[in-house]
């Protein structure tokens, strides 16, 4: 029964929207456009987020109308910023038009059964046509639909029963086998327009750190603060108990290998999205830093086909060798610039099995957006048109393989000169009027495909 309601809500949101016959893919498509964006709808718990997806198209306009003239209710502007945000990112979503589209920080109930929060995107935000002018503008975007969406089990907030922040007692967020305060915070979904082969997905959510090829126990190594060492330890130490190292997982979300199945003149395609939000390289004394360059790795050795690999399922082994794949997320690690290892994604970019053109070349995903922002900022990156955050680094990827034709790639953030500049500085809404009160700290990255 859950299932058939889920279609239904589904199907029911694309007829009211009027999609047109492109947002169902029913012809085979010559060019597929692939999109990563960590949207920010991080919330303290995952109700709230189910109860903001819920809110019908009415009542949000009543709260954004309301908010920006002055006369909302105090109770009530939390709830108005919350949707501002979310529709901001819808309009995002809506004016680049990806097929495919990864979603980090999209809180789930920690194991991906619960969709609700999904198809209340779709019906209530996508299905709905939004504005480039932001809040309040006219909606003159198109809605879309993405008929098959998956919500992936995360290790944040998972309790492991180990003191693995080392502060002497067991529980909290920094003793979950990912942080988060409550199991399911900060997971990623995906929602596409073509078939997600749920079969044949493979996840990593267990794969022991101790597993992956050259991994050793990380130390404490960052000791300019004496105050962030635990008690006990010091500069130098061995971060994991030899008992806990045995233990350790990898992944601080989950590290998931998902086929989706593309009709083309030829035959069906089948690209493999390889979706991960590594933790950030900050925080802590060094095992931050390591394990966000260990969960980098990762990709890196799966793509080379390495045997040591084990899903949660107990297959094992790597990718196939001639398997087009795109890896996909906020890494959270930039290849020339910030506080993580950034060797580890220079790397990976410059690894023959990824598309050079992109990763290294002529397509390199870039914006105009990014570069004011530097000259705003202050940055100095040494490539500002690269950056893809408004902390000043570029940490969100779309690296597809060498066998993809790839035809075009960006980052979108608009500069102030362009259209759409509203739905990243708008000084009408938060305190700052920028970021995550107006839609996300990060940006979309994209690339198009022809088949």
């Amino acid at each position: 029964m859950k299932k058939i309601s889920t279609l239904a809500l589904v199907v029911s949101a694309a007829l009211l929207a009027g999609c047109n016959d492109t947002d169902y893919v029913q012809v085979q498509p010559t060019e597929v456009k692939i999109a990563t964006y960590n949207l920010s709808f991080d919330r303290n718990t995952f109700e709230d987020l189910v109860a903001e997806m819920q809110i019908a198209p009415a009542k949000q306009e009543e709260l954004v109308t309301t908010y920006l003239d002055g006369t909302i209710a105090e109770t009530d502007k939390p709830t108005a910023e919350k949707v501002i945000q979310i529709r901001n990112v819808a309009a995002v979503i809506q004016k680049n038009r990806p097929n495919v589209l990864m979603m980090a920080e999209y809180n789930n109930d920690g194991t991906g059964e619960d969709k609700a929060a999904l198809i209340g995107f779709q019906a209530n935000y996508l299905s709905v046509a939004q504005s480039i002018d932001g809040a309040g503008g006219d909606a003159n975007l198109e809605p879309i639909t993405f008929p098959h969406f998956e919500s992936y089990s995360t290790n944040t907030g998972l309790a492991s029963g180990l003191d693995l922040d080392n502060d002497g007692t067991i529980g909290g967020p920094g003793d979950a086998w990912g942080f988060g305060m409550y199991h399911g915070q900060y997971a990623f979904a995906l929602m596409s327009q073509y078939e997600i082969d749920t079969e044949n997905t493979r996840t990593f959510q267990t794969f022991k750190w101790k597993d992956l090829e050259g991994s050793q126990i990380p130390t404490i190594t960052i000791c300019n603060d004496p105050n962030k060492i635990p008690d006990g330890m010091s500069c130098g130490d061995e971060w994991y108990t030899a008992e806990e190292w045995k233990q350790v997982r990898l992944s601080s979300k989950n590290h998931v290998d998902a086929p989706i199945i593309i009709p083309t003149e030829s035959g069906k395609e089948v690209v493999h999205l390889l979706m991960s939000h590594p933790t950030p390289p900050v925080f802590d004394t060094g095992k931050n830093k390591a394990q966000n360059a260990a969960e980098v790795k990762f990709w890196n050795q799966y793509i080379q086909g390495k045997t040591f690999f084990y899903d949660d399922a107990g297959q094992n082994g790597g990718l196939a060798g001639d398997a087009k794949f795109v890896i996909m997320g906020d890494q959270n690690l930039d290849p020339v610039a910030g506080d993580g290892v950034s060797d580890v994604m220079q790397t990976l970019h410059d690894d023959p099995l990824v598309n050079q053109k992109v990763m290294n070349g002529e397509l390199y995903p870039t914006s105009y957006g990014a570069s004011e922002h530097a000259v705003d900022k202050s940055l100095s990156h040494p490539k500002p048109n690269r950056i893809s955050s408004t902390f000043g680094l570029g940490v969100d990827y779309a690296i597809p393989s060498a066998n993809l034709n790839v035809i075009d790639t960006g980052v979108y953030w608009s500069a102030s000169y362009e259209e759409g500049r509203k739905l990243f500085n708008d000084t009408r809404i938060g305190q700052y009027g920028d970021g995550k009160s107006v839609s996300s700290d990060h940006r979309m990255v994209w690339i198009k495909a022809q088949f």
